[in-house]
């Protein structure tokens, strides 16, 4: 067994942890199971999940057994912890097709593979959690949490000022009976969360001690926050997510590559498996040579090749690549259509329409005397090369794919053309 608290440490993974010379010993001498909780909120995960999701990883890595908890159950009723208002509750349906598209997604980072010695596995909390009584949860395991106990938990008591409904108040009672469930069926003895989790956790070392003596361990990972104070994971004010149809994995690239000199070390440790002494020599080359960014580039390499494979990495870098230096008819028509995905665009049927039609047609020119003043003064390229004709035509300017022209006035404003197949 590799120690693992100690790389954890290294890279500012632990933030707080319950029994901790006792869980050392424990991984030290033995394979400890543990688990992370995922409720299915929506229909795929995102960039928040990661450092949970890795984290499970390097235990797996490390000898250990990983548990992902996918919360069928608790996803129904919604966890209070980090948030200021009630969630919006969503279907038995809704929250099973959530919980299937999560169950595709983990397997991309932990291996499940009943032939290696320590296979990962997933579990539903709505296994148990759909099953028991009202009567059987209030009776058994109601009984050993006091409301002065609940209400003493950040999770609770920072919500007591907007209020809190009794549904959300008992998800803390849920995820300790969650617990319980582990370590009764498959000897689950460490349970991993975020720092909100902290509260939940505890509640179910607490619910273990009271049911069965077993001694089991918690440990908390930091909320990912960013130098300049916004919240980590948002690109353009949207969620950065791990399906591909939803941040395309240039997107994804981008905005790995995009990270702040004072965030990009921190993170390498969070989310990469490089070596200490290669996190080290990058954050020699931040302070060194800053301006090549080799940091951020190693980032979003290490990043979109684990979330979407090495070809979509290398598709990823070759978009980059064109968009610099401007050779975008070196693009494929799929290449196109994801780097150009939320670019103003427009569709047309006229392969015979006039260039400075299309520029107003695409909204790339207010006029069709400013289009022409574009074009003459070699504004405009299209497909990357530089059109001064102002009488050209669509037709004579070549498309990516047989059906795109992408157009581009000025240095940055990139506009494109779909012409119907």
């Amino acid at each position: 067994m590799t120690n693992i608290l100690q790389d954890l440490e290294y890279r500012g993974i632990i933030y707080q942890t319950a029994n901790r010379e006792e869980l050392e010993k424990k991984l030290e001498n033995e394979r400890v199971t543990l688990y992370i909780g995922f409720d299915p909120t929506a229909d795929s995960l995102h960039i928040g999940h990661l450092l949970p999701i890795l984290t499970l990883r390097r235990f797996q890595q490390a000898g250990h057994l990983p548990i992902a908890l996918v919360g069928g159950g608790t996803g129904m009723i919604g966890d209070p912890s980090g948030r200021s208002t009630e969630r919006v509750l969503n279907s038995v349906e809704v929250v099973q097709g959530f919980t299937e598209t999560i169950r595709n997604q983990l397997s991309r980072f932990l291996d499940f593979s009943e032939n290696r010695e320590n296979p990962a596995r997933i579990v539903n909390n709505y296994d148990w959690l759909g099953s028991i009584s009202l009567i059987e949860f209030l009776r058994d395991i109601g009984k050993n949490f006091t409301v002065n106990y609940m209400l003493a938990k950040d999770s609770v008591d920072s919500r007591m000022a907007n209020g809190i409904s009794f549904t959300e108040f008992s998800y803390m009672i849920m995820q300790a009976y969650d617990f319980y469930q582990l370590n009764e069926r498959m000897g689950c003895s460490l349970q991993l969360g975020g720092s909100d989790q902290w509260g939940n956790i505890t509640a179910g070392l607490d619910l273990i001690s009271k049911q069965s003596g077993n001694q089991v361990f918690g440990i908390t990972m930091p909320l990912i926050t960013k130098s300049d104070g916004t919240k980590f994971g948002k690109s353009a004010g949207n969620a950065v997510w791990l399906d591909p149809e939803k941040t395309s994995p240039y997107q994804f690239y981008q905005f790995w590559v995009n990270t702040d000199d004072l965030d990009v070390i921190k993170f390498l440790k969070y989310f990469t498996f490089l070596p200490a002494e290669e996190i080290t020599r990058l954050e020699a080359a931040v302070s060194s040579e800053p301006e090549k960014r080799e940091a951020q580039k190693v980032l979003a390499a290490e990043m979109t090749k684990l979330v979407h494979g090495e070809g979509a990495l290398e598709s990823a870098i070759r978009i980059t690549q064109a968009l610099f230096s401007g050779s975008v008819n070196e693009l494929s028509k799929a290449e196109v259509e994801e780097a150009f995905k939320d670019v103003p665009s427009t569709t047309i049927n006229d392969p015979e329409m006039a260039l400075t039609d299309l520029l107003l047609e695409v909204k790339a020119a207010p006029s069709k005397r400013q289009a022409r003043q574009d074009i003459e003064s070699g504004a405009v390229t299209v497909n990357g090369t530089k059109v001064t004709r102002v009488e050209a035509k669509a037709s004579e300017l070549g498309r990516i794919g047989d059906v795109y022209l992408i157009l581009r006035r000025g240095k940055k404003n990139y506009f494109l053309v779909r012409f119907t197949e």
